[in-house]
């Protein structure tokens, strides 16, 4: 008898094992598909996030470096974002991956937005930019002209949500020193209150 009950007491501890281990099988099943989820949802809030702003790639630039094995190939992104309610930014990054360097462009554009002043879809008044041998000319537009503008100056003003612009480059074609022109523009403009401030107007006077 003794050993029929150490026998059954046997049976009962891998009876009990087993279903322990089911049970933990079970448990991460469960587990790994809270995961999935909770991935999912973080997928969908990031999705959601990025939606947020608006990135163009502006330029993207393909160099070779010659090794023993043979040609080694990195690129450069130039991107601009921005939020189409007055707010912009722009990156510049590098790597060996097409996509990792719009990665990173991309998060070098978020970590430097700057204020654009945008009133009835347009500039507030007047501006010149310079960097380098690029320079940028912004002027006011009346609602319905549209973006004036081209390459680099284009996407800026439509990232920030300018409907209605006039522009003009002068000097270097380069967009790097194009987007940093813009960019210089873009750091002396007033906002619409201080202009109407400082001609001792409201803003209903200048802008209806």
């Amino acid at each position: 008898m003794a050993k029929t009950e150490g026998m059954l007491e046997d049976n009962e501890v891998e009876v009990s094992i087993e279903t322990a281990s089911e049970e933990v099988r079970s448990e991460s099943r469960g587990a790994r598909g809270e995961g999935r989820r909770r991935d999912r949802d973080r997928g969908r809030d990031r999705e959601y996030v990025e939606k947020e702003f608006v990135e163009k790639l502006v330029k993207l630039n393909r160099t070779a470096k010659v090794v023993k094995g043979g040609r080694r190939f990195s690129f450069s992104a130039l991107t601009v974002i921005g939020d189409r309610k007055g707010k912009v930014g722009y990156g510049f990054g590098k790597a060996n991956d097409v996509s990792e360097a719009i990665r990173k462009s991309i998060d070098k554009a978020k970590r430097n937005m700057i204020k654009l002043p945008v009133k009835n879809g347009t500039i507030p008044h007047e501006v010149t930019g310079l960097f380098k041998s690029s320079q940028v000319l912004l002027k006011p537009a009346c609602s319905g002209t549209g973006i004036i503008a081209g390459g680099p100056v284009r996407a800026i003003m439509e990232a920030g949500g300018v409907t209605d612009v006039l522009s003009k480059s002068i000097g270097s074609s380069s967009q790097y020193n194009v987007v940093k022109a813009t960019f210089d523009c873009i750091t002396k403009m007033m906002d619409a209150r201080t202009i109407s401030r400082n001609r001792g107007k409201s803003l209903n006077e200048l802008w209806g």
